[in-house]
């Protein structure tokens, strides 16, 4: 067997088939090849310009790993697992091309704080990729928003019809969620923008490196203040797949909306063909599988949170082989996260609204009960409480009769008081209810243009 690069010389038998295949994560991190050869560059500069390697062999060095780069770039290098890991996989590209040279470039370093390194410049450009998913999810839902202003529907609490909302107003909330996670994916890499490389295996080195410099090469804000945490902190990765499973959790909240709304019984919205699937049986139907997978995969999503968490809690200081696990979930939670919102985002897009059968469902339902009670307390002057108990009273009438509130007639709310006034229908059309929501950040089309115009602004 050819010999890695970092064979421990006081190991006389090289690993086990076994070992070999529990301990390769090439397949995994092979991922971070773009990362592991930038990060190797702003080393190699910074070797020469502290004279720890003459100019001639770093540029040797950067020239075979820009090679290289180019190599896997187009697909003509294949990486084998007898190296283990990615770095050790261009560690031996690289002394393959220029000889013994190569061994140079791993001088100030250990793999501990290049893999760390490595895996923030990732998750970094990642967070970008993200971010910028998310504000077409967001686009896409005030597209709707925007021609969906007096669209009423019914509000819920309960999954029972609670209140009128606007179906720009209902959409306009995902847009704020989404716009959280957007925050939250900023204040990651605010966290994150601090550079491992140089912390060596745990304890620093007493070559005369410039951290500041291979800091600045990067794109960090500064070197990391302790080289122990600096190779065992795993905090950016949690933080980063927890802000994943967030967006995982918002999109599975609308993914179930969508699910339930293109239901027979809700009927709410017609999706588009091309997002939708039949059955094997029974040509009727047509399932919403792209959100009930969307929905689905948020639990994976958070099982990779829980898995790291339990992962590093039993960890002492500092670098232990567990820690090659963080990719592999990782990766997992961003390649879900970001199809998910690419699924969602073209659903929202292609689905067509049956407007009408939102304004039914609201006008058939009592929705307008809150209104009617806030009504005899503004003009009867009467205790919240007390014309919460008419109200109910009414409602229970109304239910007898199977009648909505507005076809009540002035002579049957009378019974119930003498005092309320034909007025009183001005607020119990669903309509009317959802105009008179006038608060900030309520649902009357007034606020929900002003919201709209703040979304954008913000957002896009």
């Amino acid at each position: 067997m050819k010999k890695s690069p970092a064979r421990n010389v006081h190991l006389k038998k090289g690993p086990s088939k076994l070992l070999e295949k529990i301990n390769s994560s090439i397949e995994v991190d092979a991922r971070l090849y773009k990362e592991d050869i930038q990060a190797s560059i702003a080393h190699a500069h910074m070797l020469i310009k502290t004279k720890i390697i003459s100019a001639q062999e770093g540029k040797k060095i950067i020239v075979a790993l820009q090679q290289i780069f180019r190599s896997i770039d187009k697909g003509k290098v294949r990486f084998e697992k007898k190296y283990e890991d990615i770095h050790m996989n261009i560690e031996a590209l690289l002394q393959k091309k220029i000889g013994t040279v190569a061994g140079k470039l791993h001088t100030a370093r250990s793999r501990n704080d290049q893999v760390v390194t490595d895996f923030k410049l990732w998750i970094k450009k990642h967070s970008l990729v993200i971010d910028q998913s998310c504000q077409a999810f967001q686009k896409a839902l005030i597209g709707v928003a925007k021609k969906n202003i007096t669209t009423v529907m019914p509000g819920y609490t309960h999954l029972q019809i609670a209140q009128p909302v606007s179906l720009a107003h209902h959409f306009l909330a995902y847009v704020e969620m989404i716009g959280r996670d957007r925050g939250r994916l900023k204040d990651c890499i605010k966290r994150l923008n601090e550079s491992p490389l140089g912390a060596g295996a745990l304890a620093g080195t007493s070559f005369p490196i410039n951290r500041h410099m291979t800091s600045k090469i990067l794109g960090f804000n500064q070197p990391t203040k302790n080289s122990i945490d600096s190779v065992s902190d795993r905090d950016f990765v949690v933080e980063f797949i927890f802000i994943l499973s967030l967006i995982s959790v918002h999109l599975s909240r609308l993914a179930e909306e969508i699910v339930l709304w293109a239901s027979q019984q809700y009927n709410f919205i017609t999706l588009p063909d091309e997002l939708s699937t039949g059955s094997s049986i029974m040509p009727q139907k047509k399932n919403p599988d792209g959100a009930e997978l969307v929905r689905a995969q948020a639990a994976q999503t958070i099982s990779n949170l829980n898995t790291l968490l339990v992962l590093l809690k039993g960890l002492p200081l500092t670098y232990s082989k567990d820690l090659q696990d963080d990719k592999k979930l990782t990766f997992n939670s961003y390649d879900t996260v970001h199809l998910g919102l690419q699924v969602m985002t073209e659903l929202i897009r292609k689905t067509t609204f049956n407007t009408k059968a939102m304004k039914d469902a609201i006008e058939s339902s009592h929705a307008t009960a809150t209104d009617l009670a806030d009504w005899l307390v503004q003009n009867l002057k009467y205790p919240f409480r007390q014309a919460y108990q008419i109200t109910g009273k009414i409602v229970d009438y109304a239910v007898k009769k199977n009648v909505t509130l507005a076809k009540l007639s002035i002579h049957e709310l009378q019974k119930f008081d003498k005092k309320i006034t034909q007025d009183v229908f001005s607020v119990l059309s669903p309509i009317q209810s959802m105009k008179n929501k006038t608060s900030y950040g309520g649902t009357s089309p007034q606020g929900v243009k002003k919201s709209i115009q703040y979304a954008i602004k913000k957002y896009l």
